[in-house]
């Protein structure tokens, strides 16, 4: 077996041991979109969701999400996080499209927590909005781009 598996030679789950792993500053971006119907899409616009400001709270959930993404992800590092941007456009094609930016300098790359920061935020919006219509479609979440580490830069093809 490889060294970086998440199981030892016994077959056991393990965490990668990433100890002699260089640090380089890392960054990866994610995107996902939820589908909303037109009420939903306006009073988004409008700030007139009773919650509050779907999309500022939204993006403060993301951001937690993404700092917290080892206690989800079983065999995540717990990783020191230098920067998480979480960014929305509004789309009149009925979809609201979440983009979250992740940085860190370290030895192991910050993809799933892009990728958590995306689907928390979009599951926000959705919970904000449940009582207004319950038919929302959360989809298209991917990592978008990565860069750092050995692996070095990815770029997501076919958009």
């Amino acid at each position: 077996m490889t060294d970086f598996t998440h199981f030892d030679d016994k077959g056991n789950a393990r965490m990668v041991d990433i100890s002699d792993k260089n640090q380089t500053e890392r960054i990866a971006i994610a995107k996902g979109k939820i589908y909303v119907g037109e009420e939903i899409l306006n009073r988004i616009k409008e700030g007139n969701v009773e919650k509050g400001d779907v999309l500022a709270v939204a993006r403060v959930a993301g951001i937690m999400a993404a700092k917290n993404t080892s206690l989800l992800i079983p065999m995540c590092h717990p990783i020191l996080l230098t920067g998480v941007d979480l960014d929305f456009n509004i789309s009149e094609k009925g979809y609201i499209e979440a983009e979250a930016k992740v940085k860190t300098t370290g030895k192991t790359g910050v993809e799933m927590e892009a990728l958590n920061s995306c689907s928390v935020a979009l599951l926000t919006i959705y919970d904000m909005c449940k009582a207004i219509d319950k038919s929302m479609i959360i989809t298209d979440i991917s990592l978008e781009y990565k860069s750092g580490g050995k692996s070095g830069i990815y770029k997501k093809c076919g958009d």
